[in-house]
């Protein structure tokens, strides 16, 4: 007997990333809008991936049940 598929979070799927060790990849928020008022600097910040707290991460692979 088959089990059946599990479906995608389409919201989860575009937001987070599976990186080559298997930790899950983030990016931070207030990424596009209103930006032009911020320094260089802190416009650079918003680029960098950061990795899911160990808090979140169980709950999204629940999410994401066949990576990205």
């Amino acid at each position: 007997m088959a089990k059946y598929k599990l479906k995608t979070h389409k919201g989860t799927q575009k937001r987070i990333g599976v990186s080559g060790s298997g930790k899950l990849m983030r990016t931070k928020g207030a990424k596009s809008h209103l930006r032009r008022r911020r320094s260089k600097r802190s416009k650079g910040l918003y680029d960098e991936m950061l990795t899911v707290s160990s808090a979140d991460a169980r709950r999204i692979r629940k999410l994401i049940p066949y990576g990205v």
